[in-house]
C-alpha cells in the first residue's frame, strides 16, 4: 500500500508507487475489507489518521490526501465482538455508510443485468448467443443468487463460454427459492428438491469447484434417470420434459453412463 525504494531489500530492481500515493487527489477503493488480515489494519487506520505513508527502505512520510471507499459482504459488527477487525478502524471509516440489499431483494435488477452481461460477454468473446429462454429467464429471477451480482456475472459469462442451457439450470440447482411444482419426472430446473448424494471424493484437498461440479453431475444423473424412467425410456419425450434438446440428452446419458434401463445407477 506504501511503496517502496530501490533496494529497500533483496530482489527490489525498482521503486514502486504505493497505492495511497498513487490515488493522492482521488479515490482508492478497499474491496472485501473485512478480509484483510488484522495485522495490516493498523497500516490502514494510521493512513486514514495521519494523511501519511512511508515507503519501504525510507524513513521520510508523504503526505497524501486520498478519499478511501470501502465495502464489505461481512457484518464488521460481528467481526468486532469477535475481534476479527478493528473497532477504531470501523469508525474511521464508518463516516457515510450505505447499505445495499443482497440481489434476491433486488429481484426487478436480476434479468436486466443478466441481460446486460450477456450482451457484454458475447461481444468479449465474439459469440452469437440466443437469448434466455422464458423458461430460463424465470429460473434466473426466482434463484437466490447468494454470491449477489458477481455470480450472476459469472453465471452468465460460463453461459456464454458453455452455451449449455442445461448446464446452467443444473448450476441453479441449489435456489431456496424455486419450488416447482410436483411433476411425475422433474425437469432441470427443479434440481434444488432433488437430495443429493455427498461426492464420494474423500481427498482432503479436493478444491470448492471440483466438489461442485460433482455434485452437479450427480444431480444431473437423479434427474436424467428419472426423465427416463416416467418415460419408459422415451429418449425424445425425456428431453422434452428435462428441456433439452434430443442430442443433448444422448450427450449427457453417455457421460453419465445411462445407455439402457439395465445400466446401474
Amino acid at each position: 500500500m506504501a511503496g517502496r525504494l530501490k533496494k529497500a531489500f533483496t530482489g527490489a530492481n525498482t521503486h514502486r508507487v504505493g497505492k495511497f500515493e498513487h490515488a493522492s487527489g482521488g479515490t482508492i477503493f478497499l474491496d472485501e475489507i473485512g478480509e484483510m488480515p488484522l495485522q495490516l489494519q493498523p497500516k490502514i487506520l494510521h493512513v486514514l489518521q495521519d494523511g501519511n505513508v512511508t515507503k519501504l527502505g525510507n524513513n521520510r512520510t508523504i503526505r497524501v490526501d486520498t478519499r478511501v471507499i470501502a465495502a464489505t459482504n461481512r457484518s464488521l459488527a460481528e467481526m468486532i465482538a469477535a475481534r476479527q477487525f478493528r473497532e477504531d478502524l470501523y469508525y474511521r471509516l464508518q463516516v457515510i455508510e450505505i447499505w445495499v440489499p443482497p440481489l434476491r431483494e433486488r429481484r426487478d435488477e436480476i434479468l436486466p443485468l443478466a441481460d446486460q452481461f450477456l450482451t457484454t460477454y458475447a461481444r468479449q468473446y465474439e459469440r452469437t448467443v440466443a437469448p434466455f429462454s422464458p423458461h430460463l429467464r424465470e429460473l434466473l429471477a426466482q434463484y437466490d443468487w447468494p454470491g449477489n451480482v458477481r455470480e450472476l456475472e459469472n453465471v452468465v459469462k460460463r453461459h456464454v463460454i458453455l452455451q449449455d442451457e442445461a448446464l446452467l439450470q443444473a448450476a441453479l440447482r441449489v435456489s431456496a427459492f424455486v419450488v416447482p411444482a410436483a411433476e411425475a419426472a422433474p425437469s432441470l430446473q427443479a434440481l434444488s428438491t432433488l437430495p443429493l448424494p455427498a461426492p464420494t471424493r474423500t481427498d482432503e484437498a479436493a478444491n470448492l469447484t471440483t466438489l461442485s461440479r460433482e455434485a452437479s453431475l450427480t444431480a444431473e444423473r437423479t434427474a436424467i434417470e428419472q426423465a427416463l424412467s416416467s418415460t419408459r425410456w422415451n429418449r425424445r419425450q425425456a428431453a422434452r420434459t428435462l428441456g433439452v434438446s434430443y442430442k443433448t440428452l444422448l450427450n449427457k446419458m453417455k457421460a453419465c453412463g445411462l445407455t439402457t434401463p439395465a445400466t446401474p445407477c
